[in-house]
């Protein structure tokens, strides 16, 4: 099951038009991701902190559906899926919530763990893994 994120569209999302500025949508998402990684007890300190192995976005892609204002309430549902041994994608849905639920985005991410100092590719850490599998 995905783990779901609430959020309020708030002013410095939007343009100068009143809607959410395109690169925000991202920005939400890997808001849910964190939020997501400390649901599963993994601790966000340690797990963006250098410590010899780094986990970057390698691709990424968003399809927009509906635009999104001020004070639009969200849902944005998180579902990792492993790719391979050293890597995995997150496949989002952001909603606007309200009387009837509608999607407004679909995004994905792909991710790589790599060494930070050779950038050569390496195992996802346990707790990484455990989480991406429990999904």
């Amino acid at each position: 099951m995905p783990f779901a994120y609430a959020r309020t569209v708030h002013f410095p999302d939007t343009d100068a038009a009143g809607v959410v500025f395109f690169a925000r949508y991202l920005s939400i998402c890997h808001e849910a991701y964190e939020e997501a990684l400390a649901a599963a007890g993994i601790p966000l300190g340690t797990f963006f902190a250098d410590h010899g192995v780094v986990v970057p976005i390698a691709k990424t892609e968003a399809s927009y559906l509906r635009p999104l204002f001020c004070g639009d309430k969200l849902r944005v549902d998180v579902h990792p899926t492993r790719l391979t041994d050293n890597s995995f994608a997150l496949d989002y849905v952001i909603w606007k919530t309200g009387a009837a639920d509608k999607r407004a985005a679909v995004a994905r991410t792909e991710h790589v763990c790599i060494s930070s100092q050779t950038r050569e590719r390496l195992t996802l850490p346990p707790a990484l893994s455990a989480w991406i599998d429990s999904a």
